[in-house]
């Protein structure tokens, strides 16, 4: 394992203000989002909407990396081109989505726990081989009566410092996620105290596992009110809340945490991660972003499915990224929606 290297390419993930477009959706979740455009979810159209992605002029003064799908990293362009090739002749480092999903747990069917770990080591070797730098690797805690159970917590950070001792010693750096929903009624508090537990155990687990902090990145969800609590925190609450989470939780050796969007619009993502790098103190890590829909939105409402507009599209893929990257900075000054 070098970890010199892999250090090397967690840090140059977070460095100079810039984050991660996650275009990592499975077939199933990209078919959804096309739904919403009228697109019929065919290999061709799911080809055509993330090369016009990849090819936007100036991406990689905003973004580090791009997560992708395994059907991504094999396709070619319209003109022939692999598409990892156009994502390295920017400067954009590959990586690839290796769990295989979330599944019930079980006796606790309304639990997940994500698998994905048969073949995994055969897998990342191919995928190294292939050009990706990083990977990813997505667990999914719900937050709802009488659940999470620490079953669900310890079955779901065991299967994360799993993955992410397989990806070290493979050559990929691991993004870890474990993702506490904010679907649900629960309060900021109750996402707080989840949080906090679901964060000790991945540690505890990536430890046990002998996983070096210095080459991994952590891709956490923010400390957030439910989507349908009545009581929704306000930006301040939650910056200060998720601070306070990472701080009780996440080693200083980490060189980045990487926030998921979680469901947020593109600018209340963009807000709390401003609020947050505004906040910061020299905290140990760089504070970033890894979004998907909340950079992804407006462009893909615009492409709708027509190659003709892939300009207008990547437009608004750039003011996202470029919002954000100016949050990294706590520089950003809002916008009208």
């Amino acid at each position: 394992m070098d970890i010199v290297k892999l250090s090397n390419v967690a840090n140059k993930m977070v460095e100079d203000n810039k984050g991660l477009l996650a275009a990592d959706e499975s077939t199933g979740t990209i078919a959804k989002r096309l739904s919403t455009i009228g697109v019929e979810s065919t290999e061709d159209y799911r080809r055509d909407y993330r090369e016009m992605l990849f090819k936007a002029d100036g991406l990689a003064e905003y973004i580090s990396g791009v997560i992708l799908f395994d059907e991504t990293i094999r396709q070619k362009s319209q003109d022939g081109k692999s598409l990892t090739a156009i994502l390295s002749d920017k400067g954009i480092m590959p990586g690839i989505k290796v769990d295989k999903g979330a599944k019930s747990l079980a006796g606790h069917d309304e639990e997940k726990v994500t698998e994905g770990l048969d073949g995994l080591v055969e897998r990342v070797e191919e995928y190294v081989s292939m050009g990706a730098k990083f990977a990813k690797w997505r667990a999914v805690i719900t937050i709802g009566d009488s659940i999470p159970t620490s079953y669900c917590i310890k079955a779901n950070a065991h299967a994360l410092a799993r993955y992410a001792r397989i990806c070290q010693e493979g050559g990929l750096v691991p993004i870890v996620e474990p993702e506490v929903l904010m679907d649900g009624e629960h309060s900021i508090a109750k996402c707080e105290d989840v949080t906090k537990l679901t964060l000790k155990a991945v540690f505890n687990e990536l430890f046990d596992h002998s996983v070096d902090s210095s080459g991994i990145v952590l891709k956490p969800n923010m400390v957030i009110s439910g989507k349908n609590c009545q009581e929704q925190a306000g930006v301040e609450e939650i910056a200060d809340r998720t601070i306070a989470v990472l701080l009780n939780c996440v080693p200083a050796s980490v060189p980045g945490i990487m926030f998921l969007s979680g469901g947020q619009s593109e600018i209340d993502s963009t807000i709390h991660l401003n609020e947050m790098n505004k906040k910061k103190n020299d905290l140990p890590w760089s504070l970033s972003y890894s979004y998907g829909r909340a950079l992804q939105e407006s462009a893909l409402k615009v492409w709708g499915g027509d190659n003709n507009n892939n300009m207008k599209a990547q437009e608004k893929l750039l003011v996202r990224a470029r919002q954000n990257s100016l949050a990294c900075a706590a520089k950003y000054e809002g916008e009208v929606a």
